[in-house]
């Protein structure tokens, strides 16, 4: 079995690989820190699973899933991250992941999740399967169930402090389409500014004061 893990942390994929070396025998593992060096790569290994962070530090991991999926129809993306909010596990669902598991499960679930999805089988952590299917979520404001993958996208690096023209670069669009997704974004949220709609997103879990990011927002 081979596996690309992309993740920003080098003792993060260090300790992955490690793990999972010891408990699947024969796993040939490489490794990727930021979501453009995956997608550049992942033609090159073709790994049987992409096991990936959900906050990279250029692009998402959303928009790496969606990229990865255009070019590689087949291949088998396991989301591997600390947001376990029913939005974004569906987001990574949509872009067309095979699983998703958080990095609070046990290491026996995490292996598991591998082989499933190595296998051409989805998996999707037990607690947050549960979740889907009672579909409810306390802690995250309903009003994000409805945002598109794009609109997601473009809110989860706004609320990291990326200006429009950044945005605009790092997926491929024009500025004035960020800016009409914003627009947008604020009418679907209800909220009248640029600054709520960023404390929204801290609010629901998608993004955390105190880490990279604008000095403030990851």
């Amino acid at each position: 079995m081979k596996m690309m893990i992309v993740d920003d942390h080098q003792v993060v994929r260090q300790g992955i690989a490690n793990l999972l070396s010891s408990m699947i025998p024969g796993i040939e593992i490489t490794e990727a820190e930021s979501g453009q060096q995956a997608v550049s790569q992942y033609g090159q290994y073709r790994p049987d699973v992409l096991l990936l962070d959900m906050g990279l530090p250029d692009i998402s991991g959303l928009e790496v899933g969606r990229r990865v999926r255009q070019r590689w129809h087949g291949a088998a993306i396991l989301f591997f991250t600390m947001h376990d909010e029913l939005p974004m596990v569906r987001q990574a669902l949509d872009v067309g992941s095979m699983g998703f598991v958080s990095k609070s499960c046990a290491p026996e679930e995490l292996a598991e999740a591998v082989r499933r999805v190595a296998a051409g089988q989805p998996y999707i952590e037990h607690s947050i399967a549960t979740r889907l299917a009672l579909n409810s979520e306390r802690s995250v404001d309903h009003r994000l169930k409805d945002m598109t993958q794009r609109e997601m996208e473009v809110l989860l690096m706004y609320a990291r402090g990326e200006n429009v023209s950044g945005i605009a670069k790092r997926l491929c669009i024009s500025s004035k389409t960020v800016s009409n997704h914003l627009a947008q974004l604020k009418g679907k949220l209800q909220v009248g500014s640029s600054v709520e709609l960023i404390h929204l997103a801290v609010d629901a879990g998608l993004v955390r004061y105190g880490q990279r990011g604008a000095g403030q927002v990851p």
